[in-house]
């Protein structure tokens, strides 16, 4: 049964890794959530950092080694900038998908397994606050770094977009002050309960194939 389970665990890293693709694109549809720009960066923010942990730390619980959370991130950043490649051979320019900042955030989780001497339940805790904590700051300043992104959405509309897509001014402070703190203390407190579903689909994988 070592075949099976080895299939069904490369399986499953491919399906969560594919999924976080999508998920960034339809998250913020043109180039990750710049279209909303900050009205849509905590749910983003949430998104991304708990379909992140998902994946890595049950890719890091199943082969118990410290680095693979690191690597499933890598896995998901070379899928995203596969999908930009896509694009571009639409006509769009090659930055209209910005990529997400995965990997800083997967580091924690792998460094937290490894400094408490692979405890599971620290990994979950722990690193799974952190990697909520960290993904809204890390991606905050990749999007300072995006050339205008409403003169891009604007200037390359998708032909199937929904009305309720449509680009529109960022809304910088009507609803929240701080998107960077509240995507932060959301994800912090919901990537710990996701991370937990991470690490139980792992202890599924082993009885289920025992």
């Amino acid at each position: 049964m070592v075949w099976l389970r080895r299939t069904t665990h490369y399986l499953f890293i491919v399906v969560v890794a594919v999924n976080s693709t999508l998920l960034t694109i339809n998250a913020g549809d043109y180039i990750f959530y710049t279209d909303w720009a900050w009205t849509s960066f905590v749910v983003f923010s949430v998104s991304q950092s708990t379909m992140l942990v998902v994946g890595a730390i049950y890719y890091m619980l199943f082969t118990g080694v410290p680095g693979t959370a690191t690597y499933y991130a890598t896995i998901m950043t070379i899928y995203t900038w596969v999908a930009k490649g896509a694009w571009f051979a639409l006509g769009y320019p090659y930055d209209f998908i910005v990529t997400p900042v995965w990997i800083p955030s997967a580091m924690p989780l792998d460094l937290t397994y490894w400094a408490t001497r692979r405890n599971k339940h620290a990994a979950i805790i722990i690193g799974g606050t952190l990697v909520g904590l960290s993904l809204p700051i890390f991606n905050m300043i990749n999007l300072l770094l995006v050339r205008d992104p409403l003169e891009v959405a604007f200037k390359y509309p998708r032909p199937t977009l929904p009305p309720y897509m449509t680009p529109i001014e960022p809304q910088v402070g009507k609803f929240y002050n701080s998107p960077v703190a509240l995507g932060s203390g959301a994800g912090a407190v919901l990537s710990v309960p996701i991370a937990a579903l991470g690490a139980k689909l792992s202890t599924w994988t082993y009885r289920w194939m025992a």
